[in-house]
């Protein structure tokens, strides 16, 4: 009996074997990755694979947030660091978009819609720059011609709160626009901002120049409101939606809704649909006009 109990507590006197070190460089390589729940997840597995080892990866947890935590303080003064060295054309990111149809038989038509969008984030500035152009002729005669061009810088006055700028012309001679000018500013805010769904609003004043081709020029002071929304239904699958309205004696409607499907890292297919509504357009136009545009798209 005494012989038992002897080699009981010779047992229990035995030093308790340290955690491998091929665990604790894994939980290091985990935190230095910057990526949290990575790292809980290697130590949830450390847990349960070494269990008398809890107040050893305890310890290493603590220094291994610790040292994450530095590494993306690091990691974001780079990225500032490189904001503010940054010359104004540098950092663009944006997309190109190209779509066309040509049809004979009963009736020869051909078109082409083409886009781009730029867009640069700084520190507290965003600057977006889009232009699109539009044009179609039907047995041999043109029936859509549009092309736009806008540029809005914002920048941050809040978490969520923004103030914009806005400068944008546009021709439309089927609606009997010549050119068109409008200067805006105001402030905005960010309703929603996640991974996968974001929606702003916007709205001040605006100012606008229309040149007609076969009426008097117009200029007018107006009240612009605007949404822009994104919802990723999947990884390869978003629907957006750019609304844009401009009130006065003549007021201006536009709804742009898509439907985009990611093929690659760079390459995507939209489909879209356009709706544009003028209360008052000139003689022999009318009200609203309406797109359908198929288009390839390429990120850079």
């Amino acid at each position: 009996m005494f012989e038992m109990l002897a080699a009981l507590a010779l047992v229990q006197d035995e030093p308790q074997a340290p955690l491998p070190e091929g665990v604790r460089a894994m939980i290091e390589a985990a935190a230095e990755t910057g990526d949290k729940p990575k790292l809980d997840t290697v130590l949830g597995i450390a847990r349960e694979a070494y269990p008398d080892n809890l107040a050893e990866i305890d310890a290493i947890e603590t220094e291994a947030r610790a040292n994450r935590r530095a590494i993306a303080a690091r990691v974001e003064a780079r990225r500032i660091e490189a904001l503010l060295e940054a010359s104004m054309f540098e950092r663009w990111e944006g997309r190109g978009e190209l779509g066309g149809f040509q049809s004979t038989g009963n009736s020869d038509s051909v078109g082409v819609s083409a886009g781009f969008a730029l867009a640069r984030n700084g520190i507290d500035w965003r600057h977006k720059l889009t232009g699109s152009a539009d044009y179609q002729r039907s047995d041999g005669e043109t029936d859509r011609e549009i092309f736009s061009l806008a540029y809005e810088p914002q920048r941050d006055i809040g978490t969520r709160a923004f103030a914009f700028g806005l400068a944008g012309v546009e021709r439309d001679r089927l609606q009997g626009i010549g050119w068109r000018t409008t200067l805006s500013g105001g402030v905005g805010w960010r309703v929603i901002e996640s991974d996968n769904f974001a929606l702003s609003l916007k709205a001040g004043p605006a100012w606008r120049r229309t040149n007609y081709i076969d009426a008097p020029n117009e200029s007018s002071l107006s009240g612009l409101s605007g949404l822009s929304a994104r919802w990723a239904i999947t990884d390869t699958i978003a629907l957006t939606e750019e609304a844009e309205a401009i009130v006065n004696g003549q007021s201006s409607y536009s709804s742009v809704t898509g439907l985009e499907a990611r093929f690659s890292d760079h390459l995507l297919g939209r489909v879209s649909f356009e709706v544009d509504h003028e209360s008052d357009p000139p003689a022999g136009a009318v009200e609203t006009d309406t797109l359908t545009r198929i288009t390839v798209v390429y990120d850079f």
